[in-house]
């Protein structure tokens, strides 16, 4: 431990000692930069026309790697077939068989896309490039070019709210309101189990966490957009304003990959929260069946 902390205080005193060429206000804006103005309040912003760049690059990528589909798979195939099956090996249990095929492809796609996005900023000329003037000898950006997609707050409220949006579709469709009101507001206690005068109070109590869970419900897309943008926007003050030191580019790295994960996998985790519970009822059925077959 005494190690770590050495280790922290050295890195923060090599940042200090570094010379900063970031934006002008020593770090990178809050907001996006508005390329091209639509009138009316709408705009394109870097970090849209970023986002549409790296998406479509990212799918020819993915084509080109896999080429043409073959039963004897080539490098670059058996490469994305051996990623694919970790993440299935990762979110199955966690989804549940029944939602899992419907859910599985927006959870891949949700973490390539968020994990090569927060990569974006470790790309050389990626904030440095653009619009700008020069203050005491130095050039300062005011307008960068690009800007990695998730440093910016509406690109991540958006991947929130279409999380948001699956898991609602999810919900409804492989579990019904009958489960997901139990599953809010239901009574988990065993009736034959729990005094007759202590049942009606843990139904009361019961209720009150799920008015609770409700409002938790309510603000996930908050909660899922400012945890992305934070890091991500963190990550961008932070190697702006240390010259880009090699040091932190590997802990970027870990950070991108990091909230890639944690943004999938509490996706998954909602939907699982409440479609998992009927793989084990029907699991039942089915042996239940199975055993009227042979009597």
């Amino acid at each position: 431990m005494f190690r770590v902390k050495k280790l922290v205080t050295f890195l923060s005193l090599s940042a200090l000692s570094l010379p900063a060429f970031a934006s002008e206000g020593g770090g990178v804006s809050p907001s996006a930069a508005k390329l091209v103005n639509l009138g009316h309040g709408w705009s394109i912003t870097n970090s849209m026309v970023t986002g549409w760049t790296i998406s479509v690059l990212l799918v020819v990528f993915v084509l080109w790697l896999v080429g043409k589909p073959k039963i004897l798979p080539t490098k670059g195939q058996a490469l994305i077939e051996a990623l694919i099956e970790s993440l299935r090996d990762l979110f199955e249990p966690i989804v549940g068989k029944q939602a899992f095929p419907a859910a599985f492809p927006i959870l891949v796609t949700f973490f390539l896309f968020i994990l090569f996005h927060n990569w974006m900023g470790l790309i050389p000329g990626v904030g440095t490039m653009g619009w700008g003037h020069d203050v005491d000898g130095h050039f300062h950006i005011t307008r960068p070019l690009i800007r990695p997609f998730n440093s910016d707050f509406n690109g991540t409220i958006a991947l929130a709210l279409i999380s948001f949006g699956a898991w609602l579709i999810m919900i409804f469709k492989f579990a019904g309101p009958k489960i997901i009101l139990w599953d809010l507001f239901g009574n988990k206690a065993e009736k034959s189990e729990t005094p007759g005068w202590l049942y009606p109070i843990l139904s009361l109590v019961f209720l009150l966490v799920g008015l609770i869970e409700v409002f938790s419900i309510i603000i996930r897309p908050f909660t899922l957009s400012v945890r992305l943008f934070g890091n991500i926007f963190g990550g961008e003050n932070l190697l702006h304003g240390t010259g880009f030191f090699f040091v932190f580019y590997f802990m970027e790295l870990l950070v991108g990959l990091i909230q890639a994960l944690v943004f999938t996998l509490l996706t998954s985790v909602y939907i699982g929260l409440i479609c998992n519970h009927g793989d084990d009822q029907a699991h039942d059925d089915k042996h239940g069946h199975t055993a009227e077959a042979h009597h």
